[in-house]
Order: structure tokens, then sequence, then C-alpha cells
């Protein structure tokens, strides 16, 4: 992920944390639901760095956008998605069980988070895993009951990698100022409003359109070609670069 501005959240020491749930969310994606030994704070965005050791003391460690909300509880939610040469991902969804102990670090940055505080209109643009931080944000303006103005364009490979699908669906149901677009890209969208193609930027316009007025604040998270190609898209749409957060994951 990009570097974050110094956030205020303490401790930043590694601590243990325990595994205490695992949810698959699609085939390639798992949310692993950790207790750190001693709870911590977060803002809507952030990600934290957790850690492995092996028996004969070899580490690694990696970061991990946390999908819940403070609001949710002292438990933090990290959707992992398996890669094929992964180290770290490969133990987590081969390995790893309800019940063991990793080690995880407080998250720290300010660069890429939303509270409602911030208000919007929010544009919300994810690729991929890319939308576990925004749906914190969303998470986070559901657990407020807010209706600040907002929009999330995802892009995913087909309908059944859609992270967090059904309870997208269930926010926008909610009809509270949240507007859901997917731009499927390698099967036909199943529902009027999605696409059936990669973003661009008349992809963008379409969901500006919805907006009752120019986003204040954007986000945008994915692999480094997306962000790259979703950012320039939102540019030519017309969005004010100097509004455009962008958040990069290697690939």
């Amino acid at each position: 992920m990009t570097d974050a501005a110094p956030g205020t959240t303490r401790p930043v020491h590694w601590q243990p944390a325990t595994i205490t749930k695992i949810v698959r969310q699609t085939p390639r994606v798992i949310s692993f639901f950790i207790r750190p030994a001693t709870p911590f704070s977060w803002r809507p965005g952030q990600h934290a760095d957790v850690r492995l050791t092996a028996p004969d003391g070899y580490t690694a460690q990696r970061s991990y956008s946390i999908a819940n909300v403070p609001e949710s509880g002292k438990e933090i939610e990290v959707a992992i998605e398996r890669l094929d040469d992964g180290e770290v991902s490969s133990f987590f969804h081969a390995v790893a069980a309800a019940g063991d102990e990793i080690e995880i670090k407080t998250p720290l940055g300010g660069h890429f988070v939303w509270e409602v505080a911030d208000s919007g209109p929010l544009l919300l643009v994810g690729g991929g895993s890319g939308v576990v931080p925004l749906m914190s944000m969303l998470r986070h303006r559901a657990a407020r009951n807010a209706r600040v103005p907002a929009a999330l364009l995802y892009s995913s490979r087909n309908w059944d990698e859609v992270i967090f699908r059904d309870e997208l669906l269930a926010l926008e149901a909610r009809d509270d100022g949240f507007a859901l677009t997917f731009a499927i890209t390698r099967e036909p969208a199943r529902r009027a409003q999605d696409l059936s193609r990669r973003i661009d930027p008349a992809a963008v316009q379409t969901v500006l359109a919805g907006l009752p007025a120019a986003p204040a604040h954007v986000f945008v998270c994915g692999n480094n070609a997306f962000v790259s190609t979703a950012a320039d898209a939102l540019v030519a749409a017309g969005v004010a670069p100097e509004r455009i957060r962008t958040e990069r994951f290697g690939q």
C-alpha cells in the first residue's frame, strides 16, 4: 500500500493477537477476524500490519486493510486474497485456523481515511480486493446512520468474485443516499445499473451523474495498474485531481 501520513493511534509496537473467526467471502478471499491482546482504535480506511513467526524464527509480515469499523467492537477484520505466490496469504488460506495466535501492530496513517464528520459527497472506486478499506468507510457510514451522499464504483472480474457482494447490495437497499455500481469485466453485468466493461471516463461520468454535487472526497484502491487507470479516468471525467486519494498494492 502507499505510505500514509503519520497518525495518532497508539501503541505502535507488535502485540499478540488471536484469530477468532474465519469467513469465506469469495473463492479467493477469506475474512479473518482478529482480536488483539490490547484493543486499539483505528479509522475507516486504515490498514494494519500482521506478522507470522515460524518455529525456526523466520518471520514474514504484510499490511492488510481493515474491513470493519471501531463501532463493531474489539476485533478487526482483514479480508485476505489468496495469491498464487503469496507467502503470507498462502498461510492464511491453507493453514490458519480459529484460535491461532499471530502478531499485529496498530495501524498508522491518516492519508486514506474518511469519517462521517468529513461529510461529502463521497466517491469510492475499488478494484478487486481494493474494496476492503472502502467497505470500512461504508460500514462506518451505515453504523452512524449517516445520509452523506456516497457512491461506489467497484470493478470485479465476475459476479462471484465481488467481495462483500450481498452486504453491499443490502447497504444500497437502505435507500439512504448510497449508490452502487459494479463494473464486471469478464461476463455480462446482471443488473441494469451495472457495467460490462472496465472502468473508463464514461463509467465515472455515469456514477457522478447520480451524486447531488461534485464529490468532495474521492478514494481509489486496487493494484497498481487499476489505480493508475481509474485515477486517469476520474480526471478525464472532470474530477479535481486534488480531491483524489489513492492506495495501491503491488501486483
